[in-house]
């Protein structure tokens, strides 16, 4: 029968969560040595899993294995700058596998691939010349943490269309795998100056309907916004919400107008707000949003959720998972309606992601 496994990143290694018709879940780990991990996926057309990664250490590089979990090797050749300006690679922050390739966004600001399976990698893209691009690896003009390209989202029909998330400076589209990019970010708001309209804007979290390749949504760090026109234009949907902040969201693989979100208080804890644990849900693309809390925490629950930290399933009633920046897991098999802490005391989590395995 096949299992349900979930991918945990965390400050201190990966887990893996295995559950049979998605209970009875069992914790193995952690791997990767301990690593902090930012990102880890699952590759169905190879069953490798990949764990982007980077210690203070020991630098930056890709962990992989392609027996779920029983062993696993560092791969880190061609992960560098070296000919390019001056440039450094201290993360490894986001990944993506399709039509045969991996792709790994990077900070210091680039997209490495991969042909091999993670073997050997090349840079593909630093988006030079893009407007922003001038002052998004100075230092000064990044916040604590900075992540680079968190995301990179493939089109599954064109492998040379991809869609990137600079962290602070917003969304690029390009059609020519890396070529040349356009930015995506019309319709979108900041509170702070803007020194050029089409960038400058925090994109926490971009998804694509899996059944509308036209409709996106994002989670932006003032508002939640859709996109009906393929990313070329945004509306902002966040009115029926507790607030505008929050990281992680996921969208229904079945229904192109249900879509997840997690709020957070904006303000510098960023945890839930007023200690109550919640998901919110909107099955009319923002129209109207309920909020989704059985079984999740009632009070005291003062938790963080990150950009990578919510994942959905592709059953037929979709399950929905998140993890918190305190280490507990949560698991939902009824599309959100009732919720399970399925792990607890992990090292604070990073990143959650689901595949399906035999």
């Amino acid at each position: 029968m096949p299992k349900t496994l979930l991918l945990i990143g965390t400050r201190k290694g990966l887990f893996l969560i295995e559950g049979e018709d998605r209970r009875d879940w069992t914790v193995r780990g952690p791997f990767c040595e301990g690593w902090p991990i930012y990102h880890a996926i699952h590759d169905p057309e190879s069953g490798t899993i990949y764990a982007a990664a980077a210690s203070e250490w020991h630098g930056a590089g890709v962990w992989r294995s392609g027996d779920l979990g029983e062993s696993w090797e560092l791969s880190s050749e061609g992960l560098s700058y070296e000919d390019d300006g001056g440039l450094k690679l201290s993360k490894v922050s986001g990944l993506t596998a399709a039509h045969g390739r991996l792709l790994a966004g990077a900070e210091s600001v680039g997209i490495f691939e991969s042909r091999d399976g993670g073997g050997a990698w090349s840079l593909l893209s630093t988006l030079e010349g893009q407007p922003g691009s001038e002052s998004w690896n100075d230092p000064g003009s990044q916040p604590p943490g900075h992540l680079g390209v968190p995301a990179i989202l493939p089109d599954a029909g064109d492998p040379k269309h991809l869609w990137a998330i600079v962290q602070g400076y917003g969304i690029f589209e390009t059609t020519d795998d890396g070529e040349t990019w356009t930015p995506r970010n019309k319709g979108l708001r900041a509170d702070w100056p803007l020194e050029n309209p089409e960038v400058g804007y925090c994109v926490h979290k971009l998804v694509r309907s899996p059944v509308d390749p036209e409709r996106f949504y994002q989670q932006n760090h003032v508002g939640m916004h859709r996109s009906d026109d393929g990313g070329h234009s945004w509306t902002e949907i966040t009115e029926g919400l507790p607030t505008e902040f929050g990281f992680a969201a996921a969208a229904h693989p079945h229904d192109r107008d249900t879509f997840y979100v997690i709020p957070l208080d904006p303000g510098h804890g960023r945890c839930m707000p007023e200690g109550q644990a919640a998901v919110w849900r909107t099955r009319d693309a923002g129209s109207k949003w309920e909020r989704l809390d059985r079984g999740l925490p009632e009070r005291d629950a003062h938790l963080g959720v990150l950009r990578e930290g919510m994942a959905i399933d592709a059953h037929d009633s979709p399950g929905l998972y998140f993890g918190t920046s305190t280490g507990q897991v949560f698991a939902s098999t009824d599309e959100g309606v009732s919720w399970d802490e399925i792990a607890s005391y992990l090292p604070g989590i990073s990143s959650v992601e689901v595949a399906t395995v035999a």
